[in-house]
């Protein structure tokens, strides 16, 4: 547990709330994918991270559900008003950094085997190379989202002991580094 307790202290330096859960407390659902097919945020089928490209549903499920804990994150962006759409997107450029700085980190603790799903798929890339046709530029960094992978995620933030909104005038963000020892 020690391992885990550094770990918490060295997420949270790095400016965000976090816990460690065994992975069998994440709630999965495929309708939580149902978001990503409604392409609310012009992704599906353009990334490769994305739905369809990053696999059926249920086999994504299982994958995560064979990990033992998972180390999730939330970022709170604090916003003008609730239409600072401008705010929003640069809530979410911090999270997106802070998730390739904790990707990197997590890489260096030596665990068997490591998933990274983010907020809102992947954005290491200005734009993703599924656009142009060509293969992934960045397969080390590049993560999926928690919904593309049925996570509930207020559920997620419920069994971490975290709010999933963080009050007026903000956005919250998650990730969730799933991890067998």
């Amino acid at each position: 547990m020690e391992e885990y307790a550094q770990l918490l202290k060295q997420t949270e330096a790095e400016g965000c709330r976090a816990a460690v859960i065994d992975v069998n407390q994440v709630r999965f659902d495929p309708v939580f994918r149902d978001a990503c097919a409604a392409n609310a945020c012009g992704n599906y089928g353009r990334c490769w991270m994305c739905p369809p490209d990053i696999g059926e549903i249920h086999e994504l499920i299982a994958q995560a559900s064979s990990f033992e804990k998972a180390l999730v994150y939330q970022t709170i962006g604090e916003l003008e008003d609730s239409y600072d759409f401008e705010g929003m997107m640069d809530a979410a450029k911090a999270h997106n950094e802070l998730s390739i700085r904790l990707s990197t980190l997590f890489k260096e603790q030596g665990f068997s085997k490591i998933l990274h799903l983010g907020s809102g798929g992947c954005h290491v890339c200005e734009v993703c190379a599924k656009r142009t046709n060509e293969p992934c530029r960045r397969p080390d960094l590049a993560m999926s989202s928690l919904e593309a992978y049925g996570v509930d995620v207020s559920a997620l933030a419920r069994a971490c002991g975290m709010k999933y909104i963080n009050g007026e005038n903000t956005v919250t963000y998650f990730g969730a580094l799933f991890f067998c020892p």
